[in-house]
């Protein structure tokens, strides 16, 4: 059973990492494919983060869920909020019975760099200076900057669906605050979401060996 990362937050809320090393069968004896996916492998992923919410909470209803217009799934009645996120050969999902969540995996790549200018601000790049980042990141400077920005770029995304309402200027409403602290194997990262009234909210992440992985709770 590849459930590579299991979190419980708090009471009403969980999160997890599948790890997909199974064929369609095994996941559709379980969850139905609810959406025409063509693509094989994205197939799976789509079946491996329906697969998850189960395994948070085993009463998790996941034939009831729906599509909204901003293209985030969600349960009618709110019964549970969830956020879920693939990449690779890896699905997250974060379930939770009280508010809304968001969580979002990403592997590493030399693209992140490459269009960083259009996600960050440049006061935001002085708290992302590597002389002052968590040490537990890594050695090797290009490796630290990649992994950074990746994390930079994934907590911009749990909080984009965290928000779920769509039109959402990455560089000019969702906005690190303050420097990145460590608290045990995570990072804790400050952010003000300027979207409408300014809001100030903790983003979590972990960085695992292949992936990254971010979540608002």
């Amino acid at each position: 059973m590849p459930l590579f990362y299991q979190h419980t937050i708090n009471e009403t809320t969980k999160l997890g990492i599948w790890h997909i090393e199974e064929g369609e069968d095994f996941f559709l004896a379980k969850v139905p494919l609810q959406k025409n996916i063509t693509h094989p492998h994205k197939r799976l992923q789509h079946l491996a983060g329906r697969y998850l919410l189960p395994c948070l909470f085993n009463d998790f209803p996941y034939t009831e869920i729906l599509i909204a217009d901003t293209k985030k799934p969600y349960l009618p009645g709110e019964q549970y909020h969830f956020s879920i996120s693939h990449c690779g050969d890896y699905a997250a999902a974060i379930v939770s019975s009280t508010g809304r969540v968001g969580v979002d995996i990403e592997i590493p790549s030399e693209k992140v760099e490459r269009v960083a200018h259009k996600f960050l601000n440049e006061v935001e790049c002085m708290h992302l200076s590597i002389e002052h980042s968590p040490q537990s990141i890594g050695e090797n400077p290009s490796t630290v900057t990649r992994q950074l920005l990746t994390v930079l770029w994934s907590a911009k995304e749990s909080l984009f669906k965290w928000y779920s309402l769509g039109k959402v200027d990455f560089r000019g409403h969702i906005q690190l605050c303050g420097m990145i602290q460590q608290k045990n194997n995570s990072l804790l990262l400050p952010f003000v979401f300027k979207k409408n009234e300014p809001l100030h909210i903790n983003v979590t992440a972990r960085i695992f060996d292949e992936i990254v992985l971010s979540w608002v709770a």
